[in-house]
């Protein structure tokens, strides 16, 4: 039984939306005869909260008023705030139709719940970006992600069977009931979540120690294992390292480790918002919140999307009405010659100290297979870190070749794909004309077979990347939303654009397929550059002229590059 002690959840009471044991084999039985909609990850991350209470008292994908409110007010049409839209979007199909009842099937077509589809409206992609994240900049992952998304949301009552299967750390995944429980059983009033989707270190033990004392409560150490930031380190190893850090340096009676299978969405101070509110709902009446909380990084103009006290500020400004009180991170370092971590608002002028960014961490030590100094992490935390991050030579790259037809990508991929083998690294080449004949065989030149094929290139690109391989796609890949959507199933430190900035005018004289001659007679509709636009990068990484340089030379352009950032040795 939940202690009195403990704050309520918001709305005064968890939402359980799982039916209830022996109704199951007769709703499955149902459920057989219905049609189904399979959930992308995110919205079986989403279904999974909803169902255990952590969105409380959010019971259900939201529906045209609530969400309208959300993007306006940040509440829900009963008043409850809630700063993030959860939704269910679909493409709409016979099957899909006011009144009917549908299945909700995983990625492996495994039954979790039953909704009846009591509302069905259409939203606006750009009023929601700008809205929720304030941009509509496709470099934010969730700005480039929402154009993969269907044009009808639905909602409607839902009854869930089960939730989404997981096998990894059963004992720490607790739903806000089995989480309020443990916490309850230590007998304080206090709980002071932690909210991370990195490794900790030293700096993080040291602030997350203090924070439980100095509200003289419990620490929830409540890591994010659901979808993070593209190229995060994976749950896998970081979970391992909470594992090492809470078994051998905190307090058994002030610690609760416990697993959140949330979707982040990266939206800074709206999503440091929402953090508040499902902590609260797993017990916690304390949130420690760090400068850029939930941050995406970095916009196409190179500017952070959010104010580094934006989130802290939002969090403060609500704390009353939601009942979480905004801890800050602070930044704090370590005294070499008193061989203790320290505020910096706390220590003198001219004091030695040491501190390590998390650029350094990857770049200089990690990625050179350093290992980290024992005063910025734990010996077993730099261990695991140590076996599961190759050095930079050995991880994966994607090498993303991008311009008109004829600018010379292909030609350029070539003569670099014969150098980075010189230089050690073996090579994949995803090359746009040969994908279109095996993968995406039978696709058209419309706008959507267009981005299917290109996130086709990306998602295997990924997975190259991801078990440490390189890999060089060229495609014309015309749309910039569609290639941020790639970089950000790649991962931006692992990604580089490469704009091949050949003139239309050049690549027309070049024409060695004859294709716009055709296009130009208007045998080809749809043709990139004469009737379908190309949308140059922003911000690419490289931008290569042909005009002026031989493929040769801008292959070597590349390599450089490549070595300067650490992917390719330099074994002159």
């Amino acid at each position: 039984m939940t202690s009195s002690k403990l704050i309520p959840p918001y709305g005064g009471e968890l939402i359980n939306l799982l039916v209830p044991q022996e109704a199951v084999n007769e709703l499955k039985s149902y459920a057989s005869h219905l049609p189904s909609i399979q959930l992308t990850e995110r919205q079986m991350c989403d279904l999974e909260l909803l169902a255990v209470g952590a969105f409380s008292p959010l019971d259900r994908f939201m529906g045209q008023a609530d969400h309208q409110h959300v993007l306006d007010d940040m509440r829900l049409i009963s008043g409850h705030l809630f700063p993030i839209p959860v939704t269910l979007s679909v493409l709409p199909t016979p099957d899909i139709r006011l009144g009917q009842e549908v299945a909700l099937r995983s990625r492996k077509n495994e039954l979790l719940a039953i909704m009846k589809i009591e509302e069905m409206y259409e939203w606006d992609r750009d009023e929601t970006a700008q809205k929720v994240f304030g941009t509509l900049d496709t470099h934010h992952p969730l700005v480039a992600e929402m154009y993969n998304w269907a044009p009808v949301n639905i909602s409607g009552e839902l009854r869930v069977l089960q939730l989404p299967p997981h096998y990894d750390f059963r004992d720490l995944r607790l739903t806000p009931a089995e989480t309020r429980e443990r916490l309850a059983a230590f007998g304080y009033e206090n709980i002071v979540a932690f909210q991370t989707r990195n490794p900790l270190h030293r700096v993080h033990e040291e602030l997350t120690k203090r924070a439980a004392e100095e509200v003289n409560g419990v620490l929830l150490l409540h890591p994010v294992v659901g979808m993070t930031k593209p190229g995060d380190v994976d749950h896998f190893i970081r979970v391992r390292t909470y594992r090492a850090l809470t078994r051998n340096y905190y307090e058994d009676n002030r610690l609760l480790l416990s697993l959140l299978p949330l979707a982040m969405r990266m939206g800074g101070p709206r999503e440091a918002l929402w953090h508040a509110l499902i902590r609260r709902n797993y017990g916690a009446n304390h949130l420690i919140v760090g400068r850029d909380h939930a941050g995406p990084g970095k916009d196409a103009s190179g500017r952070p999307f959010y104010g580094p006290y934006d989130a802290q500020e939002i969090v403060e400004k609500h704390s009353e009405e939601l009942g979480v009180k905004m801890v800050p991170f602070r930044l704090v370092v370590y005294l070499p010659e008193e061989e203790r971590y320290e505020e910096v608002s706390k220590i003198s002028e001219g004091t030695p100290t040491l501190a390590l960014s998390g650029t350094q961490v990857r770049e200089e030590y990690l990625g050179n297979g350093k290992t980290l100094p024992g005063w910025f992490t734990r010996p077993e935390v730099a261990t695991i870190l140590a076996d599961s991050y190759p050095p930079r030579h050995r991880q994966g790259v994607c090498i993303w070749f991008t311009g008109l037809s004829g600018a010379g990508k292909s030609t350029t991929a070539d003569v670099l794909t014969v150098l980075l083998l010189e230089h050690g690294r073996q090579v994949t080449v995803l090359d746009g004309d040969v994908v279109r004949t095996h993968l995406s065989k039978g696709l058209g030149f419309s706008k959507e077979d267009r981005d299917i094929n290109i996130r086709r290139i990306g998602f295997v690109a990924a997975e190259i990347v991801r078990h440490g391989g390189m890999v060089i796609c060229a495609a014309i890949s015309p749309y910039r939303a569609t290639r941020n959507d790639v970089r950000n199933m790649v991962g931006s430190d692992n990604f580089m654009e490469v704009f091949v900035d050949t003139p239309l005018s050049v690549c027309e004289d070049r024409d060695t397929k004859g294709l716009y001659a055709k296009a130009r007679r208007g045998e080809i509709k749809g043709f990139t550059g004469i009737d379908d636009p190309y949308e140059p990068p922003l911000n690419p990484e490289l931008v290569l002229d042909t005009v002026g340089h031989i493929p040769e030379e801008n292959a070597h352009i590349i390599v450089e590059t490549l070595v300067k950032q650490g992917f390719v040795k330099n074994d002159a």
